[in-house]
């Protein structure tokens, strides 16, 4: 009688599937790039009220926060080989669909969907800095990139440090439904092992301890992360203190 549950083979099938977490984690870091990117400009079109681009940008987030990102993820695999066709039929081009690696489509769409969420987190985080210092900066010649370099990001990167970090680790777990595009990350790498001696359980247990032990070290560096950057505050000034006397000379 076959075993109910294997142990071993739970801790046999990591190295196999470490092979490949290098797609899991490139696939992160792309999509988180072009979520910070693409999130900083919608937060900085939404703050100075662009017109037409405002209107836009509020669509935008308002049907990626509101739709699930497998949707989004089916959407863009099959969504963009129509407008290409589309595209190649009303020009006359020749674009070659069938040469898009599957990999391409799950960036565009983790990027896109990471970017509706990072703009809000940043538009919130530059919305935190007090007024008095841009106006303090502006005042001092500083233009609006200056400003933005010098005063409002540094300040605004402490405050928003752990809301980006959660959505990373979020990111990195939502790369787990890349097999819609026919990406083999670990995910998509655990169900095919899974099918050859049909242990699903202890296989899905293995990516388990994987993508724990991943979210357990990225809290721990974020957590260091925000401990050198927090900007400390000020002590409390005790009123009662009297001012210290001038020394006689």
């Amino acid at each position: 009688m076959a075993k109910l549950f294997d142990g071993k083979l739970v801790i046999t099938e990591i190295p196999d599937l470490l092979e490949y977490l290098p797609t899991t984690l490139y696939l992160t870091l792309v999509a988180l790039v072009v979520g910070l990117v693409i999130g900083l400009l919608i937060a900085l079109i939404r703050m100075n009220k662009i017109p037409v681009l405002n209107q836009i940008a509020i669509a935008f987030v308002s049907i990626v926060r509101g739709t699930p990102i497998i949707v989004q993820l089916y959407i863009t695999y099959f969504g963009i080989p129509i407008a290409l066709k589309y595209f190649n039929h009303y020009h006359g081009t020749n674009f070659n669909i069938n040469g898009i690696p599957g990999i391409l489509f799950a960036m565009v769409a983790l990027g896109l969907n990471q970017s509706a969420f990072d703009s809000e987190t940043i538009r919130s985080a530059i919305q935190s800095v007090d007024k008095g210092q841009i106006e303090a900066a502006k005042s001092m010649g500083m233009n609006g990139g200056q400003v933005l370099r010098r005063v409002i990001l540094p300040q605004a990167t402490a405050v928003a440090l752990l809301p980006l970090g959660n959505s990373f680790i979020s990111l990195i777990k939502g790369t787990s439904l890349a097999f819609t595009c026919s990406v083999v990350e670990i995910t998509a790498a655990g169900k095919i092992l899974a099918g050859r001696n049909y242990r699903y359980f202890e296989v899905y247990c293995s990516l388990a301890i994987i993508y724990w032990v991943i979210t357990f070290i990225l809290e721990r560096i974020l957590a260091l992360v925000e401990k050198k950057i927090t900007i400390p505050e000020q002590p409390p000034e005790d009123k009662n203190a009297s001012p210290r006397k001038e020394e006689s000379k």
